[in-house]
């Protein structure tokens, strides 16, 4: 055990606690466990917030602070744990920090909701269909038509290509570990308190701005990656990355506009348009051309490029990882 322990650098453990936690994810999904990490930080938001509220200080003030908190206190929590682990050995830093990191990325899971999705519309039950929506998306989806329901779960695919599976990857091989799990608490918080209506406008600005500076790289590393996969999967390369050039920075959010638009170039489809949240009209630009009428086999061949994109992302950065390393080595 000793021996093992002097034969992987830090490098090769990272590597293996992704490679690991990718496989987990790929071959289990998301664990609905009651003490998921994400779920528990999420039950730490609403408390902490609800104290924060209770203190006569500016509602930015008290968001700032809210952000603080949770994404230090998460980081510095992993930290602890993943340090136990390094006392006890590499074999179990390895296990620790690679269901660490599995936690914090939603492959499998997010492919099988658009699957619900698709089955329910397979099967024309529109009700069944919007109720499997609403899982994954935020908008109001019970008086959505077909079309729009394939609309918003292929724009929640490639939303989630980003937030979901490059940006925890992308600050696994950052960081490790304890990095991602800092990411997974800013994604969690905009997720919860990150909105433009009237309760958290002020309150959530620190969450979603952060959220935004997270997620720029990881996004901007999409405008390549999702054509790529597109043409790995037989769509267009060339109007994939067309359209995620033209239409990316459309979206309000300076992230999200980026995979959509790469996703509506490769399927040749228009996203975007007029949605509601929480019972008011929110107007989107649209994004890509109308090429191609949005179908189901849409949904399907969004989850394909997801796939391959993750595959693309964790190729690029086991070999990113390993080509700094042995630079530095024969420097």
């Amino acid at each position: 055990m000793q021996l093992f322990c002097t034969m992987i650098d830090p490098t090769h453990t990272v590597l293996l606690q992704i490679a690991v936690a990718y496989a987990l994810d790929i071959a289990i999904g998301d664990p609905q466990w009651s003490c998921h990490p994400v779920r528990l930080i999420g039950r730490f938001i609403g408390s902490i917030e609800i104290v924060l509220q209770r203190f006569p200080i500016p509602e930015r003030m008290s968001g700032i602070l809210l952000t603080i908190i949770i994404v230090l206190g998460t980081y510095l929590l992993t930290y602890a744990v993943m340090s136990i682990g390094k006392r006890w050995c590499s074999p179990y830093e390895i296990i620790l920090g690679a269901v660490i990191v599995y936690s914090t990325i939603s492959i499998k899971s997010l492919a099988d909701e658009a699957k619900k999705v698709m089955i329910s519309l397979r099967e024309n039950d529109l009700i069944k269909a919007r109720q499997a929506l609403s899982q994954i998306v935020g908008r109001d989806t019970a008086h959505l038509d077909k079309e729009q329901i394939v609309r918003a779960c292929v724009e929640t695919v490639a939303e989630g290509s980003v937030d979901g599976i490059v940006s925890p990857l992308f600050y696994s091989f950052v960081g490790g570990p304890t990095v991602a799990m800092a990411y997974r608490a800013v994604n969690t918080l905009d997720s919860m308190v990150g909105y433009k209506n009237e309760k958290y406008i002020r309150f959530g600005w620190a969450s979603a701005r952060l959220d935004d500076v997270a997620n720029y790289i990881p996004a901007r590393i999409c405008t390549v990656l999702i054509p790529t996969a597109s043409f790995l999967c037989g769509y267009g390369f060339q109007n994939s990355l067309r359209v995620a050039f033209r239409d990316g920075r459309k979206h309000e959010s300076p992230n999200s506009g980026i995979p959509e638009a790469a996703i509506a170039g490769a399927l040749k489809v228009q996203l975007g348009g007029p949605s509601i949240y929480q019972g008011e009209v929110v107007e989107k630009p649209f994004i890509g051309d109308v090429q191609n009428q949005l179908t189901i086999k849409s949904i399907d061949s969004a989850v394909r490029i997801m796939y391959v994109t993750s595959m693309l992302f964790l190729i690029c950065g086991v070999g990113s990882v390993l080509c700094l390393k042995y630079y530095e080595i024969f420097k």
